[in-house]
C-alpha cells in the first residue's frame, strides 16, 4: 500500500478523531462549570454528590467508563439503543473530562480575592452579574494553562475509542499496520497526533496572550 493511500485512509480517521475532540470539549466545558458550582454549593448533599462524582470519574480509567456507558443501557436497563456506539463515546468522554474541568474551574473561582465580590456588591451588581462580568473573565485567564494541558491530553485520549471498536485514526493505523506488517502507518498516525496537538497548543497560547492584559 502506497503512502498516499495510507494518508488518505488515516485522514478519514483523523476526521473522526477531530469530531470526538470537539464534541467532547463542547459538552464537557459547560458541564464542568455546572459541576464546579455543585461542588462549591452550600447544600452539603449537592456538594457531596458532586465530590463523589468527581472522585469516581478521576479515580477510574476512561477505558472502563467507555465500556460502562456503552453496555449499561442494555445490561442495567434492558434497553437496546440503535447506533449508540459514537454517542456512547462522546458521553463517556464528556463525563470524564467534565470532572477534571470542574476541579480546574473550582480552583480558579476559589482563588479569587473576596474583595472582588465586595467591590461588585458596592457597585450594585447582583450575584449573576458579579460572576459573569467580573469573576469569570479573570478565572478564565487563570485557568487557561491547566485547561490547555487537559485539552492536549484529550487529543491523545481520543485513541481510546478503539475500546468500542470505533474506527478513529489510531484504530485505522493499527489495522493498516497489521495488514501491511509495517510500522509506517503508526508512525504517520503519530505525526498526525503531533500536528493536531501543535495546532491546539498554538491556539491556546494565542488565547493566553490575548488575555494577558498586564503586558
Amino acid at each position: 500500500m502506497s503512502i498516499s493511500v495510507i494518508l488518505m485512509q488515516l485522514g478519514k480517521g483523523m476526521i473522526v478523531t477531530a469530531e470526538i475532540f470537539f464534541l467532547t470539549l463542547l459538552f464537557s466545558l459547560p458541564l464542568g462549570l455546572v459541576i464546579a458550582f455543585g461542588r462549591m454549593a452550600k447544600n452539603s448533599v449537592v456538594s457531596l454528590l458532586c465530590k463523589i462524582y468527581i472522585s469516581i470519574m478521576r479515580g477510574t480509567p476512561l477505558m472502563l467508563q467507555l465500556i460502562v456507558v456503552y453496555f449499561a443501557p442494555f445490561y442495567v436497563l434492558g434497553l437496546k439503543i440503535p447506533n449508540y456506539r459514537f454517542p456512547a463515546i462522546i458521553i463517556a468522554f464528556a463525563l470524564n473530562y467534565a470532572a477534571y474541568f470542574a476541579e480546574i474551574y473550582r480552583s480558579g473561582i476559589e482563588s479569587m480575592p473576596i474583595g472582588q465580590y465586595e467591590a461588585a456588591e458596592v457597585l450594585g451588581y447582583n450575584k449573576g452579574q458579579t460572576f459573569f462580568k467580573i469573576i469569570l473573565p479573570q478565572v478564565i485567564k487563570r485557568i487557561l494553562p491547566p485547561i490547555t494541558n487537559e485539552t492536549i491530553t484529550l487529543v491523545k485520549d481520543t485513541s481510546l475509542a478503539f475500546v468500542l471498536a470505533h474506527a478513529e485514526m489510531f484504530t485505522l493505523a493499527k489495522q493498516i499496520a497489521a495488514k501491511e506488517t509495517s510500522i509506517m502507518p503508526l508512525m504517520i498516525a503519530g505525526v498526525f497526533y503531533y500536528i493536531f496537538n501543535l495546532i491546539v497548543a498554538s491556539a491556546m497560547e494565542r488565547l493566553e496572550k490575548a488575555l494577558n492584559y498586564y503586558r
